[in-house]
């Protein structure tokens, strides 16, 4: 089959953690025989502020790291038309602008023959409530949202006809481990300052307790303000600023743990959505800490895949005894792989995405589809 994907930026990763479940589902569906091809805008957001960041060395360094994948750029006087008129299945992604939302809605109302899903892989259904609820969803098959209280929301919004869970996951071919690389540091968290949204946590969870076990520490990531920095360098904490996804498994590897720290939308009002680096880290075999944010779904094994640490002061004991105790870091890290192995890979959400897909068949002159499934995986 032909997929077609619109999204924010295949290319660029710069603060759009989107970009990496994407290139995985990409090269997964390359892998078993099918065509695949991202649209992004000329002018996406996250690809000219990773060019003002870094130069273009990073878009050559995606053409060598990822020579699989397929993206094209599109601009006002591009052909949507021609473009989903070669597709079979088209997977528009919510930062799409809400124009060109509608208009593939209406081409495919209008007589597509292809199979049209919107994708959700963020919080503004509960956050930026009334910028979802006027996009125009009524033409699309079904949607695609990334954790099952996402998926109520739409439900009970009546924002799309059909909605399915389709959580994120690792790219395993990138994310393992790699047990060659000498440990350099101690602890390492990679996550994006985050418009606030964990401002508070990051000291709490982070930067306090690795300065109280003077741990050597490092952070990587963008959009942190100057009292942020600030803070990072008052702990000793080394800041290094934006990194390529495809860099994370040397970094991970390069470190005896790391954390996670959840956007406070997430906690709040969608739990059970933890963020692609979960994913990540435990693919790549590193002891992982979390800050508190309800599993509601059961994706993971709560103190065997990763430890829950409830405030800081039990962040701080967490992280000296995973350090100190090498059996009860080896036993996490065996847990969280085979959590990952056998339940939340690329090729799973492959598996997931070609079910959903294979439940509906066009039917009559308009190319309308039916579903023979309603529920979500």
């Amino acid at each position: 089959m032909r997929f077609l994907f619109y999204t924010q930026s295949l290319v660029s990763d710069w603060n759009h953690g989107n970009a990496h479940f994407l290139r995985g589902v990409m090269r997964e569906l390359v892998r078993r025989g099918h065509q695949a091809t991202a649209l992004e805008p000329r002018d996406s957001w996250s690809r000219l502020n990773l060019i003002a960041d870094q130069g273009v060395a990073p878009i050559a360094a995606f053409r060598k790291q990822f020579p699989e994948l397929r993206a094209e750029n599109y601009d006002p006087n591009f052909d949507h038309e021609a473009a989903v008129g070669d597709a079979d299945v088209v997977v528009v992604h919510e930062w799409t602008e809400p124009t060109l939302i509608a208009r593939l809605g209406r081409l495919r109302r209008n007589g597509g023959r292809f199979t049209l899903a919107f994708h959700d892989t963020h919080h503004r259904a509960v956050s930026q409530r009334r910028e979802i609820a006027r996009l125009d969803l009524t033409d699309y098959d079904f949607v695609l949202a990334f954790g099952e209280a996402l998926r109520e929301r739409y439900l009970n919004a009546g924002w799309g006809k059909h909605v399915f869970t389709w959580h994120e996951a690792a790219d395993t071919s990138l994310f393992h481990p790699m047990p060659e690389v000498e440990k350099t540091g101690d602890l390492v968290w990679i996550g994006n300052w985050g418009d606030d949204e964990r401002s508070s946590e990051i000291a709490t969870f982070l930067i306090e307790p690795a300065g109280r076990l003077r741990l050597k520490t490092a952070v990587r990531g963008v959009r942190y303000p100057g009292s942020a920095l600030k803070a990072l360098r008052a702990a000793a904490i080394a800041y290094g600023g934006w990194i390529a996804n495809a860099a994370v498994p040397r970094a991970f590897a390069e470190h005896r743990a790391t954390v996670h720290i959840p956007r406070r939308p997430y906690v709040e009002a969608l739990p059970g959505i933890p963020t692609i680096r979960v994913f990540e880290a435990l693919a790549c075999g590193i002891p992982l800490i979390s800050a508190p944010w309800n599993d509601a779904e059961g994706l993971f094994r709560a103190g065997k895949d990763f430890l829950f640490a409830r405030n800081g002061s039990e962040m701080t004991r967490l992280l000296r005894q995973v350090l100190a105790e090498q059996a009860v870091a080896k036993e996490m890290t065996a847990s969280g792989m085979e959590t990952i192995r056998t339940r939340h890979t690329c090729a799973h959400r492959v598996d997931e995405l070609l079910e959903i897909v294979a439940s509906y068949r066009p039917i009559g002159a308009a190319g309308d589809l039916v579903t023979t499934k309603e529920v979500a995986l």
